[in-house]
């Protein structure tokens, strides 16, 4: 119970990862490939326990009492100035989707007003969360959506049924079925690695830790037991909005294009209170993904630009107070409100291309993860990797390689594809 008492950063942790990726790569997934593609979300979670585990123990239990940018940082120079640009570059990106999934769901669920409208008003209100942010504050309000977000998705797969047989094949069988709606199989399966396993937001633990107040090797019994827990939610939400789309879509031969091909069937199902209920659901996931995702990246650029300018000397922790971080802020939650005008791509669209272009910079990233947790320069020899971790993270750097020559060979074909339908 005292460890249940205390945990907080995996709830917040959770629901920044748990956000638009998921619900659209799990709901596309189940719409459109009924339970083919389970697997790939069932590795994915394993694979992020382990990595960001990993993260976590040199965090805690690296001799210099560093955090995993530093260390990165003293890897070499320029992972400084590259998380900078990554985390300005994807400031925009998570804005652009998760406020977008913010105002289809209110306007979805209120009947009354525009997209743009509501993005309006979520965009003040997440202001109003991290612009100052108090961690209390923040794990109280997660922990509260998070309820939320549960009661809604797991009530509506309960509502409408799942099928175990189909789980288990679709757990087990590792295979691409062929294409189903819009979006081919395989650039699904990427976005969800993309999504899960290659985000940045992997980084963003050692924060909400640090924030906590967990520091040094005697909180790593209460942290994995905390990241556990997290990724167990992770993966029964997961499997919940899976269920939505393969009971829902896939299995009245339908597929998903946007939100409101899921929320309409699901009217038609279990009723207008269903649908309402699922979209409350959708606003939890991505409003703290929004609120949660933001408040880390402007983190990390703050922390990468201070990183940056002193070199390897001495820099305050609290990157809350500097301007670097008030300005990402503003940039994350303000520059993406172009994406909620009228006839912009819709919510679906913008969250598989941005989970799709996430994977393009966790080569360089997992290297260096992988490098700094395995050394005993960087780590000590007590806590360096042991020889199946090793083996662990050498088989996320190939994956991450596969992902990126898989994603740049198949967004360029679905260009391609795009452009001879316009040109016909």
């Amino acid at each position: 119970m005292g460890y249940l008492r205390s945990m907080g950063p995996g709830i917040i942790v959770v629901l920044t990862w748990l956000g638009a990726g998921d619900i659209v790569s799990a709901g596309v997934s189940g719409g459109n490939h009924g339970y083919a593609l389970m697997w790939v979300m069932v590795l994915a979670v394993l694979v992020r326990f382990v990595f960001v585990s990993l993260i976590a123990r040199y965090q805690l239990c690296n001799p210099r009492g560093e955090t995993v940018v530093d260390g990165l940082a003293r890897l070499h120079p320029w992972f400084a100035p590259f998380l900078l640009f990554s985390a300005f570059v994807l400031g925009h990106v998570l804005g652009a989707f998760t406020l977008k999934g913010c105002g289809e769901a209110w306007a979805g669920l209120t009947g009354v007003g525009d997209t743009w409208q509501w993005t309006l008003v979520w965009i003040i209100a997440a202001l109003g969360l991290v612009f100052r942010p108090e961690y209390t504050r923040i794990e109280r309000t997660f922990k509260v959506l998070l309820g939320l977000f549960a009661v809604s998705i797991l009530g509506t797969a309960m509502w409408t049924g799942p099928d175990p047989a189909g789980i288990v094949r679709g757990t087990l069988a590792f295979a691409l079925p062929p294409r189903s709606g819009p979006f081919d199989s395989g650039l699904i399966a990427v976005s969800m690695l993309g999504a899960v396993v290659g985000s940045l937001m992997n980084l963003a633990y050692p924060y909400f830790l640090d924030l906590k107040g967990w520091r040094g090797p005697e909180y790593r019994r209460v942290q994995q037991y905390d990241l556990l827990l997290s990724v167990v939610v992770m993966a029964v939400l997961n499997l919940a909005v899976w269920t939505l789309g393969a009971e829902l879509v896939h299995s009245h031969g339908q597929s998903v294009e946007n939100l409101n091909d899921l929320t309409m069937l699901l009217s038609v199902a279990i009723g207008e209170w269903g649908r309402r209920l699922f979209l409350l659901g959708v606003f939890a996931a991505v409003f703290t993904s929004l609120v949660g995702g933001t408040m880390v990246l402007a983190f990390l650029a703050s922390h990468s630009h201070l990183r940056w300018a002193a070199g390897s000397g001495e820099i305050q922790r609290d990157f809350r107070t500097t301007k670097v971080y008030r300005f990402m802020i503003i940039w994350s939650l303000v520059s993406p409100f172009y994406w909620s005008l009228p006839d912009m791509p819709d919510f679906v669209a913008l969250t598989l291309i941005g989970n799709s272009l996430q994977v393009l910079i966790v080569p360089l990233l997992a290297g260096g993860l992988w490098w700094i947790t395995a050394s005993e320069q960087f780590i000590g020899r007590k806590y360096r990797n042991r020889w199946w971790e090793n083996a662990f993270m050498l088989g996320v750097v190939l994956l991450a390689c596969y992902s990126s020559i898989e994603l740049v060979r198949k967004l360029v074909l679905q260009v391609i594809e795009l452009v001879q339908k316009s040109a016909g």
